[in-house]
């Protein structure tokens, strides 16, 4: 049975096995990179299997209006078996019906979101990070 913990401190040791183990592509070999993106997160939602840190939701929200889902990530050895759909759960339980969530995806990330309950934007824009 999965647990989940709503921001309980995470190793970002551990934190980039979970990114590595996920498939998701995130700077995980720059550990003091993953504890600072961590440490200023707003909501962390980690699912646990036992002792065994096994998914992770990051996301930065005001509260009131717009949250930002910054990382889903899940050990692939525990997709397909609804964490992801949870963790977003979660995460929406905590920020409330008032606050949209948005995200961007990964190219092979696309069919999954809609399944879950986004729907595809076009109005968005990036200036994407230099490193």
């Amino acid at each position: 049975m999965i647990e989940y913990r709503e921001n309980q401190p995470l190793e970002p040791v551990e934190i980039a096995r979970v990114f590595e183990t996920s498939g998701i592509s995130r700077p995980t070999k720059d550990i003091p990179r993953i504890a600072q993106m961590f440490a200023n997160a707003n909501v962390v939602i980690s699912a646990w299997d036992g002792a065994r840190f096994v998914g992770v939701s990051r996301a930065l929200t005001d509260y009131s209006y717009c949250c930002y889902l910054s990382d889903l990530a899940v050990d692939v050895a525990y997709q397909k078996h609804g964490i992801g759909r949870e963790l977003i759960r979660r995460t929406q339980s905590v920020i409330g019906d008032e606050v949209s969530l948005v995200l961007m995806s990964a190219p092979g990330a696309m069919a999954y979101y809609p399944k879950v309950g986004f729907a595809l934007a076009d109005n968005a824009y990036v200036i994407r990070r230099k490193r």
